[in-house]
């Protein structure tokens, strides 16, 4: 009994133990502002750019991750909440109203299309959900197409308000990667803040089993509205920095397919995962280029091959990467501890 009681209490792993001091994880904080602020000055225009689409779409896949990662249910229209923050912004800025203005509504414009999508969607089954929200993209494209007189019709619209302000010297791109990183720096932590409070546990706990959230006070059907709501917020905060860096939209930017790179790029990151959202965002955008200058004929048969040969690894996505390696740490340690043993021979 001792001895099984001995093993259960493991001790914590002592680089954990020291992230959890209070002096470095406010270092941390630090080196993560200072970094923020002087790397855009330091890299070229293309790697500046870059850095900002990761932001883009890295905040598009934090939103995927509320509704699926923490609440468990499943969304595969979260492009369209993306293309309609742009459109809001397009539409807003080119009618000459305020910045700020733009912004808000970008934010809450999808944020109330989400609202009332789930409040019809949340009381169905998993697979039900699925079809609603597969149904986004595709009426959202010819949508799209036929109100062109707001959204340009087929050609798109732009909307050219993220330039560089005189007073910052600043060139554009890193105006624009300011802003990124700003904007969605702000998104990242207030989703934290929630995911690690009571929203989250609820999240978790309605994801786990809904007859026993149900039994424990907390509605299934509030909460999965609560997170899709929230998720299409997101997903119009990644729309509105899609026009801050690219400055165009069109019906392309809704179409299904983007949906399923989002959710790929969610499971490749890790679901359930703040960091994991940040992994994702970068994987949307580097793994087309990578594969393109492999071969620009073979991309969509790369970029499957990697998908699976990753998965395949890391199931859990590359959020799970230290975590594996621990294990595996952990496992040949009692080898080497025998094997370094000194043999005593009896003379």
């Amino acid at each position: 009994m001792t001895a099984t009681n001995s093993f259960s209490t493991a001790p914590a792993s002592p680089w954990r133990a020291r992230l959890e001091r209070p002096w470095v994880k406010w270092g941390l904080v630090v080196l993560v502002v200072v970094l923020a602020i002087v790397v855009p000055l330091l890299l070229p225009e293309f790697a500046n750019q870059t850095l900002a689409r990761i932001g883009v779409f890295s905040v598009a896949v934090l939103g995927l991750n509320v509704v699926m990662g923490y609440a468990g249910q499943i969304s595969l229209g979260q492009i369209f909440f993306v293309g309609l923050g742009a459109y809001v912004t397009a539409y807003g800025y080119n009618a000459g109203w305020n910045i700020v203005i733009v912004f808000v509504l970008a934010c809450l414009i999808p944020a109330v299309v989400g609202m009332v999508v789930a409040l019809a969607a949340a009381r169905l089954g998993g697979l039900a959900i699925a079809m609603v929200t597969i149904a986004l993209p595709i009426i959202g494209v010819p949508l799209a197409k036929r109100f062109s007189e707001v959204t340009g019709g087929s050609q798109g619209t732009s909307a050219r308000f993220s330039a560089a302000p005189e007073w910052s010297g600043l060139y554009d791109d890193q105006w624009q990667l300011y802003l990124v990183i700003l904007i969605g720096g702000i998104t990242f932590l207030l989703t934290r803040n929630l995911v690690r409070g009571k929203y989250g546990r609820a999240f978790a706990i309605v994801k786990g089993n809904e007859s026993v959230a149900a039994s424990m006070g907390v509605s299934p059907y509030r909460f999965k509205v609560l997170a899709f709501t929230i998720a299409s917020l997101i997903g119009g905060v990644s729309g509105f920095l899609y026009m801050v860096v690219v400055q165009y939209t069109s019906p392309e930017t809704l179409n299904f397919g983007h949906s399923i790179e989002l959710l790929a790029s969610m499971v490749i990151g890790g679901a359930g995962s703040i960091i994991g959202s940040l992994i994702g965002g970068a994987w949307y955008v580097l793994l087309p280029q990578v594969t393109n200058i492999i071969d620009p004929n073979l991309t969509t048969v790369l970029q499957g091959a990697i998908l699976l040969i990753v998965l395949f690894f890391l199931p859990n996505g590359f959020v799970s990467l230290p975590r594996l390696l621990r294990r595996i740490g952990r496992r040949d340690a009692p080898q080497r501890s025998v094997a370094e043993v000194p043999q005593h021979t009896e003379e």
